[in-house]
């Protein structure tokens, strides 16, 4: 079947054009420039692919595995370098789902496992997280639906969108729930590493034989420009599964997105951006908490990791609707409406991008056009 158009990515390509002056919603960090690499670049560098494995830069997967807290768990066989997550979960779901197959995915979460489902014809079960349980994911839900059909359990740790956080005691009875029945268990971990609430949790590859952790270099350290992720999975055959229909698409990774990634997560460089942006997540999601607070009739339940969250609009406001005003005069500015995440009552906040994204203009912009709501025009 062809591959549908989701609700979020046919906003982003509507609004493309919008040349907003404030966004309120920034999904990742700081991002860092070229010239903050040069002096570890070396101009002889080919651009040719790397010349040494299919997998990656063998000094990148071990980083990658560094980064995971999987050095002498998993091993640099076990990493699959990828134009970013999206690509790792793109690889993971197509060679693993055939028609019919059954798929277990949670609901706000990141579309992209229900859009390969849809179009693959496999058979999609949510789960879902309610606000009212603080977006907590349901496990038992998940151990009732589960059967001898289930071929994948797709989630997110930081869960993107709502920041709820998984434990190590709850993935681990994750794993007990998929192994009787030999699902895979993916859980995408692009926002890992930015927890407010709890320590980060263990990735799962090194928890389940088919376990697969993906994650990026775009979120956490900023580097989205890159197109640089990565897939953990201590199956070899899913390793190769991946490598054969990567060498039937993008064929192999971009050199400069593995070079620069590499030299992003050499230990000394790693610990510096990371705390840099704990330090500036923390302060914008300080400063969002105060200013949802302070609104009549929005609320939110603050992330307990990673950089957004879906705040509730006061009943009787559209999200598309208010989104699109947004865009316009005299607001010029974006957000994500909750539609995009099937969830029409919430507008998606962020606090990445550091103190550049001037947070506080975006903010006063939202809040008055929440307080001038009820004279728009019908």
């Amino acid at each position: 079947m062809k591959v549908k158009i989701h609700t979020l990515f046919q906003y982003l390509l509507e609004t493309t054009d919008a040349a907003p002056e404030a966004i309120v919603g920034f999904s990742l960090s700081g991002s860092p420039k070229l010239g903050d690499y040069l002096a570890d670049l070396n101009p002889e560098q080919s651009l040719d692919w790397n010349n040494r494995d299919f997998r990656g830069l063998p000094e990148l997967r071990d980083h990658v595995l560094a980064q995971a807290g999987l050095t002498g768990i998993c091993t640099p066989a076990d990493v699959l370098i990828t134009a970013g997550a999206a690509e790792a979960n793109y690889l993971a779901i197509m060679q693993t789902l055939q028609p019919g197959d059954e798929i277990v995915i949670e609901t706000p979460g990141w579309p992209q496992a229900e859009v390969l489902a849809k179009a693959i014809g496999a058979r999609i079960t949510r789960i879902e997280r309610r606000e009212a349980d603080g977006w907590r994911l349901p496990i038992d839900q998940i151990a009732d639906v589960v059967n001898d059909r289930t071929k994948m359990i797709f989630l997110t740790n930081p869960n993107n969108p709502t920041g709820d956080l998984l434990s190590s005691d709850e993935i681990a009875e994750l794993v007990r729930i998929a192994d009787p029945v030999g699902a895979w268990l993916l859980i995408d971990e692009v926002y890992a590493g930015l927890e407010w609430d709890g320590p980060r949790a263990p990735s799962v590859a090194g928890m389940y034989q088919r376990g697969i952790t993906t994650g990026s270099v775009s979120k956490a350290l900023g580097l989205q420009g890159l197109r640089t992720g990565w897939m953990i999975c201590p199956d070899p055959q899913m390793i190769m599964d991946a490598v054969i229909l990567r060498e039937n698409s993008s064929e192999i990774m971009n050199i400069m997105g593995e070079v620069i990634a590499e030299i992003a997560l050499r230990p000394d460089r790693f610990g510096a951006a990371m705390h840099k942006a704990r330090a500036e997540g923390r302060a914008n999601l300080a400063q969002m908490n105060a200013w949802v607070e302070a609104q009549d009739g929005l609320s939110w339940i603050s992330p307990r990791a990673g950089l957004i969250g879906l705040a509730r609009l006061p009943d009787g406001i559209d999200s598309d609707l208010f989104a699109r005003t947004l865009l316009a005069d005299p607001y010029r500015t974006f957000l994500l409406p909750g539609s995009a995440y099937d969830q029409p009552n919430h507008i998606r906040l962020g606090v990445g991008g550091g103190a550049a994204v001037n947070l506080q203009d975006g903010l006063e912009r939202v809040a008055k056009a929440l307080q001038n709501w009820d004279h728009q025009p019908c």
